[in-house]
């Protein structure tokens, strides 16, 4: 067993729902096995078990590693490609990125930047968007194997209006999708998601073809893209004669494991539907941003009872730090003003943990630091006199240093983070053991 000791903040309870934030300053946690066995003061935990080894991380701040609720695996290095909304974005930017993955060994040094780019900025969970080719799916689930990062991920599947050389057929699809089911889903940490990339270029056999391997996986999730652009949204109402949120239901696309990104421009009855059926929505700030989609309705979402959580993107979004996309989702909300649904800290924080646990069926064993719960953490520990070491100097309490880490936190800030109980990246030599 290893006893980590530091100030652990976690969010167990839902702020939206009145829930406040749970701070432990010089606590423990004991682990093993990667499970969270008790958790306490350290005076008292050292007490009970003065045999045990210890990971001392005072000095900073312990989270429960992020949930990102949606990062396509691809774009990892076309980030930045700004000036542009969507579908030019699509075009010139993401697809033409895309189309090289055809190269499994470019694939593979895609995936080894993806997944370094994801457990540096803390990320140790995430619904993941594949490729438009199998064996570039397999790449990234064999690099995420290797660290240890847990994802799901599947192939992205489209028939028309994108380039022919991502296309597949309905056929082609269900095999190749299975195929990969059965290498990954449920081994080790790795699990499945069916992807039509998004309605827009899914013909209705493809989402027919979606449905079967759906159903053909017990325990696979659903993950798309939905009422993104007001292009778009107009263009998939012509071609399917139905809304968006429809269009991926009449296949029995909709469900609790269903996780659809952006939502920027729903109707109600979207809304309701999805409420209807259990689904999530990953919402991702940046990205919104960055393509001028718009500033996401999430006072609406919350009244329909519609689960939220957080997504980077990648990259139509500025990077992989949820930190960074809860300051964009703070910023939205408040540039919403009435609209708007006021974000405190604790939100943003839970958003970013245990709300996309929740969103991806994993709330029973990651996203806090409860007893029972798997230890994925991620220690805060800026170097000395940056702008987040000098507002942690400086904060009033702890709630109040959560705010600096969401205004000022980067990805370097991240000093060690641990899976499991395992630490996944570079050894710090501050660690006590």
């Amino acid at each position: 067993m290893t006893l980590f000791r530091g100030t652990f903040l976690d969010t167990p309870s839902d702020p939206f729902a009145g829930g406040r934030l749970r701070t432990e300053e010089d606590g423990a946690l004991l682990v093993r096995d990667g499970v969270i066995r008790a958790r306490g003061s350290f005076a008292d935990l050292r007490r009970q078990h003065p045999q045990e080894e210890v990971v001392d991380l005072s000095g900073g701040f312990v989270l429960p590693g992020f949930v990102d609720t949606h990062v396509h695996f691809p774009q990892v290095r076309v980030i930045g490609g700004l000036g542009m909304p969507l579908l030019d974005w699509l075009d010139q930017t993401a697809l033409p990125e895309e189309a090289r993955l055809a190269d499994t060994a470019y694939a593979a040094g895609v995936a080894t930047d993806f997944v370094r780019g994801l457990v540096g900025a803390g990320t140790t969970t995430a619904l993941v968007f594949g490729s438009h080719f199998a064996p570039a799916v397999d790449t990234v689930f064999a690099e995420a194997a290797r660290v240890g990062l847990r994802i799901t991920s599947g192939l992205v599947v489209s028939d028309r209006l994108i380039r022919e050389d991502l296309f597949t057929d309905p056929s082609r699809a269900r095999e190749e999708s299975l195929a990969l089911a059965a290498r990954w889903h449920g081994v080790g940490r790795a699990r499945y998601a069916v992807t039509p990339r998004f309605s827009l270029s899914c013909t209705e056999p493809l989402l027919e073809a979606c449905g079967d391997v759906l159903g053909a996986v017990p325990g696979a999730m659903l993950t798309s893209h939905v009422n993104e652009n007001v292009r778009e949204i107009a263009t998939v109402e012509e071609l399917c004669g139905c809304d968006y949120v429809t269009s991926y239901d009449r296949h029995g696309l909709v469900g609790p494991g269903t996780v659809l990104a952006h939502n920027v421009h729903p109707t109600d009855p979207e809304l309701a539907l999805l409420a209807a059926r259990g689904a999530a929505v990953a919402h991702c700030p940046s990205s919104n941003a960055a393509l001028g989609s718009g500033l996401f309705p999430l006072a609406r979402h919350r009244a329909h009872g519609v689960r939220v959580a957080m997504g980077s993107d990648v990259g139509a979004g500025t990077g992989f730090s949820l930190l960074k996309e809860g300051l964009g989702a703070y910023v939205a909300q408040q540039l919403l003003g009435d609209a708007g649904h006021p974000l405190t800290p604790t939100h943003l924080f839970h958003l970013a943990t245990v709300a996309g646990a929740e969103a991806l069926g994993l709330g029973a064993s990651v996203g806090d630091f409860s007893v029972g719960r798997r230890f994925d953490a991620q220690w805060i520990k800026p170097a000395p006199s940056t702008p987040l070491a000098v507002g942690l100097a400086h904060a009033a309490d702890p709630a109040d240093a959560l705010a600096k880490m969401f205004a000022l936190g980067t990805p370097a800030d991240v000093r060690s983070v641990w899976i499991d109980g395992d630490l996944v990246n570079a050894p710090d030599p501050h660690l006590v053991g």
